[in-house]
């Protein structure tokens, strides 16, 4: 995924109120723009640190940047929760990721029960429901998700079980917008629950796809399918 617009370079203030971040831009001058990301940011906040923005392109819309990356740990790190999602969906359409390259038709928002998946494939012989998480928390060298607890994240993997006994392939697809880790697990302290859910779902045939994302100013891209511990 290449960015259409150059994106513009700043340096961080703070975050606040979940949603909002004030960036210094080179020219001195501070501006409010939009963080999609309402987790905790645990281990991808840093004050003063580099970042990167997006302009908006409503041009009526209130904060006229979306903030994108911020440089940590000698990496960029990716922190646009809506980025992983068409990362995911245009890895299935394009055939580009070993174990899901076989579909011909892909959909992204599709219902199931009372849930609503990321993407949706399909082929003539086989139906597949993913849901796809946003990671970017670590501790040591392993990838963490979630970094706030989830009840929303339980509800999906429940479902995703359901998705399995109705004899539909269901995968969770982690996206992991850093590339300084080596292994991917639940976090178990900050929600047991969901640990507990994750490794229920895996026992019940639901498929787990961590897989790196590298992230720089001029775009995004999965690169490396992780190792997992449940």
């Amino acid at each position: 995924m290449k960015f259409e617009t150059k994106l513009v370079p700043g340096k961080l203030i703070k975050r606040y109120k979940r949603f909002l971040t004030d960036v210094q831009l080179e020219d001195g001058s501070v501006v409010v723009a939009h963080c999609t990301n309402s987790g905790s940011m645990k281990t991808c906040i840093e004050e003063g640190a580099p970042v990167y923005l997006s302009r908006a392109a409503d041009p009526k819309r209130k904060t006229k940047f979306t903030w994108e990356m911020i440089f940590i740990n000698n990496h960029w790190i990716g922190i646009n929760t809506s980025i992983p999602n068409q990362l995911v969906f245009e890895a299935i359409r394009d055939h580009t990721i070993t174990g899901i390259d076989q579909y011909s038709n892909v959909k992204r928002e599709v219902q199931f029960g009372d849930s609503r998946f990321d993407v949706y494939a399909e082929n003539e012989t086989e139906k597949c429901f993913i849901e796809v998480k946003n990671v970017t928390m670590k501790v040591g060298n392993k990838a963490l998700f979630p970094d706030a607890v989830t009840t929303r994240g339980q509800k999906h993997l429940k479902t995703l079980i359901e998705v399995k006994k109705a004899g539909i392939r269901a995968i969770m697809f982690y996206v992991i917008q850093r590339q300084d880790i080596d292994s991917f697990g639940a976090a178990k302290e900050i929600d047991p629950d969901y640990a507990l859910a994750l490794k229920e779902a895996y026992e019940h045939g639901v498929e787990i796809f961590p897989y790196i994302a590298e992230v720089s100013p001029a775009g995004i891209e999965l690169t490396q399918k992780l190792s997992f511990e449940i």
